[in-house]
């Protein structure tokens, strides 16, 4: 017999616990919103080599089928975040949705196709102006300029000190933001130019809404995930039951926020599996993580 599911980790708070029933006694009625980046993918120095941890996919395709909606919330474009993660024509996952931009993109599994709009001038401004302006603030050297259609980012996680670029690029990117009519996104070790009016948490409010949601699990690892934290606690105020993970502890003010921190891509995927275990009825096979699989069975089987 295989082995059997790791249990589910219980939220460290009332309202997280709260949030952790509700999913549980009508999953139907559930949307689990996930981050991309250092939630179902490491980071990693070269943001155009991150993938999905390998036990991603399995552990979405497992819970997909039990709640109302699977969606990925993630501030790549969209089609990027569906490749990278290697989520098309996955079993499981043919009613995935990833919201890509920040929401300002969208990609349902039904039609594998992306609806995007059209690009802010302000992007391709601000991008031409790039090279000469980090060359004229010395930061050139070790720092990585990552074309992403609806914005632009400025990498610092190559630079000889990482975190002093950061500080140094953060005040000067943002005023060349305010002058091309974006906004500046901070993340871990990048600072992203974007066009305004979008954030993680105004794409999952509109998404709740959309499908009808009673309950929500939001899990994510970075500055750019806080709005949607907002969004979550704003929507337990007006009575929706909600959990916040926080995938690890990098981000202090997410990881303080949340009902129940992880440590990483690896321990979320084996959250969900242990979720998707949970709702899947008994004696049906659940994928385990590393590929295994484990048989739930009725009690003193």
């Amino acid at each position: 017999m295989g082995s059997q599911p790791e249990p589910l980790t219980t939220p460290a708070t009332p309202s997280g616990r709260d949030g952790l029933a509700a999913i549980l006694a009508q999953p139907k009625k559930a949307v689990v919103a996930i981050d991309f980046d250092g939630t179902l993918a490491e980071i990693v120095a070269d943001p155009e080599q991150a993938r999905a941890h390998p036990d991603a996919v399995p552990a979405l395709a497992a819970l997909a089928p039990h709640v109302a909606s699977v969606a990925v919330i993630t501030g790549r474009p969209a089609g990027v975040a569906v490749r990278y993660g290697g989520f098309a024509g996955v079993p499981g996952l043919e009613h995935l949705v990833v919201l890509g931009h920040y929401g300002a993109e969208r990609w349902d599994a039904v039609t594998g196709t992306v609806h995007t709009p059209a690009p802010h001038p302000g992007v391709a401004a601000a991008r031409a102006e790039l090279p000469g302006f980090l060359e004229s603030h010395g930061a050139w050297r070790g720092t990585w300029v990552e074309e992403k259609g609806q914005a632009v980012a400025v990498h610092t996680r190559r630079a000889r000190d990482p975190q002093a670029a950061f500080e140094a690029l953060r005040d000067p990117l943002g005023e060349l933001a305010t002058r091309h009519g974006l906004v500046l996104e901070p993340g871990r070790m990048v600072l992203e130019l974007r066009p305004p009016g979008m954030d993680k948490g105004v794409a999952l409010t509109a998404y709740l809404r959309e499908v009808g949601a009673e309950s929500v699990l939001y899990a994510g690892d970075d500055l750019g995930d806080l709005p949607a934290f907002a969004a979550v606690e704003k929507l337990r105020s007006d009575g929706m039951p909600g959990l916040l993970v926080a995938a690890d502890t990098v981000i202090s003010d997410l990881a303080e926020r949340a009902d129940l921190t992880l440590s990483g891509p690896e321990s979320v995927t084996a959250f969900l599996t242990a979720l998707a275990a949970r709702l899947q009825p008994e004696g049906d096979v659940v994928p385990q993580p590393g590929g295994e699989a484990a048989r739930r069975s009725a009690p003193g089987a």
